[in-house]
């Protein structure tokens, strides 16, 4: 499973939710990688509330600094390393601070972090948030503490989130944990274990909680939401030894998908990363029959090879999933699709970059998140196969693949172009602070001018008049 990554640290601009009368600790929290971790993030500072700790983005006033890590990319790895040599001089400051690695580097590297690190205090795995305040005890008796023990169960479903760093507009509500899918690349099943699926019941609890607190849109998150199977608990793996009656009140993605958006029905709801291998055509029929289901899916391939599909491990064919796109297509005729492409991966010939570039042409991807290939160690490719394509090779084949999806990107955004799209006010825009921005059902960004009476979570009607390579220009429809 390849997630979208977001490659900026995200020091919670909102953390003052987090702040609770009488507690006199401060938790200095950052998060790197996909938005799997930006969510634990948000359990974490939960944990953490309860045991004393309010949020701060002043790091040098912290007691407590934690970094929420990624290991999916090499260069996600030596961004926290980087960081953590800031804090060296800040630590001789304060000999009482405690700092810790959380989430998929923590999981990955496990007692080197203590090891190579000499100023972490603390490293806690993805499944193991829950023994935060043991861990701490050990670290205030002067002793390392470490917990990177993957779970089978464990699904945070009954902590409430603390939202941090968010616009109080959108918000993410983790269905799924763990992966099975095995693809040869990726260190995702390593880092955080099987997977399990969370209650669908705690899922509507929190989604009905988000909305009579005022959000107005809600991304289901997973790192394969389409795999989602509850059937009283426990991972998928099992689900063949699970009773008939499980059997037949168990609830898939499709089915919770129906059950969100019956439950909050004036809320827009999105759902990240999926699958080809498990994406079932009645997710696009759910789409297709609620209104506020957003027309769009974050649709990973990897590769338009046969070749490099079989290598990656990867459980479907290049003409499984043009069929898979086609066929949604026609059941959501307005729907739009992004990319996760590695280029470069081993034994790659010219011939597989090719059937890459065809594959694009044929989809039109709005948009897509396109790396070289870094091996990772740890993962079955690392082991059993040789990373052979040279660097310029490599570089100059992403080249092609990034130049090609701008070119799809400008014409995706054009087609949209002439229309009136509803829009979800998320934001002020970067480059106008007199402009809004915001995204319409098939997620592309939008920004206009502002309007007295406008304010953030409004869902306006915008005309498109024009269009960038990845931003639709537009004005609100009086």
């Amino acid at each position: 499973m390849q997630e979208k990554y977001i490659d900026e640290t995200k020091q919670g601009e909102a953390f003052a939710i987090a702040e609770r009368d009488g507690n006199s600790k401060k938790l200095f929290l950052e998060s790197y990688g996909c938005q799997m971790n930006f969510s634990d993030s948000e359990i974490v500072a939960s944990i953490l509330n309860e045991q004393g700790y309010n949020t701060t983005l002043k790091v040098e006033e912290a007691d407590l600094i934690l970094l929420n890590t990624c290991s999916i990319r090499e260069k996600a790895e030596q961004t926290v390393r980087m960081r953590l040599s800031q804090f060296k001089n800040l630590k001789k400051e304060r000999p009482n601070m405690t700092v810790g690695v959380l989430g998929c580097m923590a999981e990955r590297l496990k007692t080197k972090f203590l090891e190579e690190e000499q100023l972490v205090d603390l490293v806690v795995g993805p499944d193991a948030y829950r023994d935060l305040p043991n861990l701490l005890k050990e670290t205030e008796d002067g002793r390392d503490a470490i917990n990177v023990i993957l779970s089978k169960e464990e699904t945070y479903a009954d902590i409430n989130p603390v939202r941090l760093g968010g616009n109080g507009v959108t918000a993410y509500v983790t269905i799924t944990r763990g992966c099975d899918n095995m693809c040869t690349f990726c260190v995702v099943p390593f880092t955080r274990g099987r997977e399990r699926s969370r209650d669908p019941h705690s899922i509507l609890e929190e989604c009905k909680d988000l909305w009579n607190n005022g959000y107005k849109e809600i991304t289901l998150l997973g790192q394969n939401v389409d795999s989602y199977l509850w059937y009283g608990g426990g991972p998928k793996k099992d689900f063949a030894k699970a009773s008939e009656m499980q059997k037949a009140t168990a609830v898939d993605f499709a089915n919770l998908l129906d059950l969100v958006a019956k439950a909050v029905p004036q809320m827009r709801i999105r759902f990240s990363t999926s699958n080809p291998q498990d994406m079932s055509l009645d997710v696009f029929r759910i789409m297709a029959k609620h209104e506020n289901i957003c027309k769009y899916v974050h649709l990973p391939v990897q590769s338009g090879s046969n070749n490099m599909l079989a290598a990656m491990n990867r459980q479907h064919t290049r003409e499984e999933y043009l069929e898979l796109i086609a066929k949604a297509k026609q059941i959501v005729p307005d729907i739009s699709f992004s990319q996760d492409m590695i280029i470069g991966f081993c034994n790659e010939t010219e011939e597989d970059h090719q059937d890459t570039l065809s594959l694009m042409r044929e989809v039109e991807y709005d948009y897509g998140y396109m790396f070289a290939y870094s091996e990772r160690p740890g993962t079955p490719a690392h082991k059993k196969m040789e990373d052979n394509i040279p660097a310029d090779v490599k570089q100059r084949r992403l080249a092609e693949v990034i130049a090609l999806q701008g070119e799809l990107s400008k014409n995706r955004m054009k087609s949209y172009v002439g229309r009136v799209h509803q829009v979800l006010i998320e934001g002020i825009s970067k480059k106008n602070k007199k402009q809004w921005k915001g995204r319409n059902s098939q997620n592309a960004v939008c920004v206009f001018d502002m309007l007295e009476g406008q304010k953030m979570g409004d869902i306006v009607d915008v005309f498109v008049f024009d269009n960038t390579q990845g931003t639709l220009l537009g004005e609100t429809v009086k």
